[in-house]
């Protein structure tokens, strides 16, 4: 009964794990040419419901984002950094 209960245990931890995975898009952002440019990129992501981090890279002028599929998308990301003057490309999405 014992190894039962660990059986689900692990079960429901594991399902809930891959209700709520997380996604990543690299994105190629236009325009990052100061050093206060990636900390406005980076806040225009985060403001989008769904994103879990944004780590800018202005000398690769990229952004790799983690986000929350079920609740945004990489064109919701694009739309957020071009509202905030850096328009982007998605790159690449895992």
């Amino acid at each position: 009964m014992k190894s039962f209960a660990i059986i689900f245990a692990v079960a429901v931890v594991a399902s809930a794990a891959f209700a709520g995975g997380t996604s990543t898009v690299t994105l190629d952002v236009s325009n990052m040419t100061c050093a206060a440019c990636p900390i406005t990129v980076r806040k225009a992501l985060e403001k989008v419901p769904g994103v879990d981090s944004a780590k800018i890279d202005v000398k690769a002028h990229r952004a790799i984002v983690a986000f929350d599929p079920a609740k945004t998308t990489p064109q919701l990301l694009t739309k957020a950094t071009a509202a905030a003057g850096f328009p982007s490309t998605v790159q690449q999405v895992q």
